[in-house]
């Protein structure tokens, strides 16, 4: 069976960079700010620069060389693949053990990143590789056909719970009107469905 290659389309790399550049900035000052405001002592506002600003540098510092190398490793090979991931990965996460001073850490930061973001895009998302398999379907028609190679039958639930709590064979209504009638000597009558 002959599979479809995908045609890979470069990406502009600066405007895909400045914009997760932006999202991690803001996601840095944001946890800049909590920090601030957990501090014993009252620093104020401008705490979250003088006293946080490490934290928002190195989350942009991570999202820009994340991203670059990232996209200019899939524009340079002309493909998209886990492999930019793992580039990108390797990149982003050396900025991290910039601070310890250190080559093996930084190396080592590297490192663990690059696997961990070449891991998530290998598995999708961490929801599973298929490979072959169209990922493009619908969320409804998947979840219905998840039901009905899991649907066991009314019977097996039955004699496995036994009957209430929600689970009825039928005829239930029946029986249940017969065995209080025997039990207690009282009619219900007939059952009637409410709206």
């Amino acid at each position: 069976m002959a599979t479809e290659e995908h045609v890979f389309h470069p990406v502009d790399a600066l405007s895909r960079t400045a914009n997760t550049t932006l999202q991690t900035t803001v996601a840095g000052a944001i946890l800049a700010g909590v920090q601030n405001t957990l501090r014993k002592q009252n620093v104020g506002a401008s705490g979250i620069l003088t006293r946080s600003g490490h934290v928002i540098a190195t989350f942009a510092g991570v999202g820009a060389l994340y991203q670059f190398t990232r996209d200019s490793a899939a524009n340079l090979r002309g493909k998209e693949d886990t492999y930019n991931e793992a580039i990108g990965g390797f990149f982003g996460g050396s900025v991290l053990g910039l601070f310890a001073r250190r080559l093996p850490i930084v190396f080592g930061a590297g490192a663990s990143m690059s696997v961990v973001m070449a891991a998530f895009a290998y598995t999708k998302g961490f929801k599973g590789y298929k490979k072959g398999v169209a990922t493009e379907e619908d969320e409804v028609e998947r979840k219905e056909r998840l039901k009905r190679q899991r649907r066991r039958p009314i019977q097996e639930i039955i004699d496995e719970l036994g009957e209430g709590r929600g689970v009825y064979a039928p005829g239930w209504e029946e029986r249940r009107r017969d065995r209080l009638m025997k039990k207690y000597g009282v009619d219900v009558g007939p059952y009637q469905q409410t709206d």
